[in-house]
């Protein structure tokens, strides 16, 4: 086990970074993409399936796993790894979103959320020093603050920059609340929207107190892709380069790239499962909706020609879109695993390109083939 987690930058191409990331339970190479396993699990996947993928580091739900089966269910199971059989790293997100998604259920005030619990309608309070105890005994690896999303709406910077501040004082006390075992990280969260000098103020301010990496939280909400692009690049301004950098909850390929060039190490998002469970499989083309009746004799081409997938090796379009119709939960199985697959190998072929001092062409070529 390490003494503590470790990040080293290995290789640069313009802004975009290859690094290593030194967890209790294994080393991670970024830019790295974590699936979301939200209960421990991925939907149809199992997690000799997700290793063999080449996935390095999952995600779960802090509040979610507190809900059902309870955090003391898994701590007395040997944390995350001995309850999952996922042994490779864990990051744990600390329900900070879910302050926004159960917004009609819950009461935001200074000591923390007050809220209905979506399973039985029981009162649940989440608090900073509750939320980094639940991730302690989940046995993260990697932790994260508590924080509340702010609004992106352009006309809206008091209410973000009164959020942005709230989530700063939950930063502090989850600083003081965190005990610090051995090898384990926790992360701050920057805020404050999609205003750009708030978001520096934030940036600045989560740096003073002093984390093991820094994420980039709500975005994704609204801002087009080049507003998210500019508002992750001021941000990285402010934060120190030896520390590994989040962006929260980005999942399509086209996003991941832009946020690679301007020096994101870390992701996660439900897109590529979430989408595969619609039918829409990722390719270096665009995405396939494979239900479309242009794929029903489409036998003898795979989801995407240049991918390296089982499925793609074994299966053809016009069988998958089969699947689909017939609602046979093979499909939406088999495009998880592809469109994992597609991601994972997308973060390879980056860490690859960057060591070569060629992601800008990389990144310009997938772009081509996209527009």
């Amino acid at each position: 086990m390490t003494t503590a987690p470790r990040f080293q930058i290995v290789a640069h191409s313009g802004d975009a970074r290859r690094g290593l990331l030194r967890t209790p339970h294994g080393l991670v190479e970024t830019p790295a993409f974590m699936p979301v396993a939200t209960y421990g699990a991925l939907r149809g996947v199992g997690f000799s399936e997700l290793s063999a993928l080449g996935a390095q580091i999952a995600l779960a739900n802090a509040f979610h796993l507190h809900e059902r089966p309870g955090a003391s269910v898994i701590e007395a199971a040997g944390g995350l790894h001995g309850f999952t059989g996922w042994r490779g790293p864990w990051l744990t997100d600390s329900g900070g979103f879910q302050i926004a998604s159960l917004a009609k259920r819950a009461t935001v005030r200074e000591q923390g959320v007050n809220f209905r619990s979506p399973l039985d309608g029981a009162k649940r309070e989440l608090t900073p020093e509750r939320a980094i105890a639940i991730q302690e005994a989940l046995g993260a690896d990697i932790a994260m603050v508590l924080d509340q999303v702010a609004p992106v709406e352009p006309g809206d910077q008091l209410r973000a920059q009164a959020v942005m501040e709230r989530s700063l004082r939950w930063a502090e006390r989850c600083k003081r609340a965190w005990r610090g075992l051995p090898g384990r990280a926790l992360f701050g969260i920057v805020q404050g929207g999609a205003h750009s000098g708030l978001r520096r103020q934030s940036a600045r301010a989560t740096v003073a107190l002093g984390f093991d990496g820094y994420a980039h939280g709500g975005l994704g909400l609204g801002e087009t892709r080049a507003e998210r692009s500019a508002l992750v690049a001021e941000t990285h301004a402010q934060l120190p380069v030896e520390t590994p950098r989040y962006l929260m909850g980005l999942g399509r390929p086209e996003d991941l790239l832009a946020a690679i060039a301007t020096g994101v190490d870390l992701f996660d998002c439900v897109v590529p499962t979430r989408h595969a469970r619609h039918g829409l499989l990722f390719s270096d083309d665009g995405p396939l909706n494979i239900k479309n009746a242009r794929y029903r004799e489409d036998s003898t081409r795979p989801p995407d020609r240049d991918c390296d997938c089982s499925v793609c090796a074994r299966h053809s379009r016009a069988f998958l879109r089969h699947l689909f119709l017939i609602g046979e939960p093979l499909g939406p199985s088999l495009a998880s695993l592809h469109n994992l697959r597609y991601t994972l190998r997308l973060m390879q072929r980056a860490r690859a390109a960057i060591s070569a001092g060629r992601f800008e062409t990389l990144h310009a070529e997938l772009a081509a083939r996209n527009a």
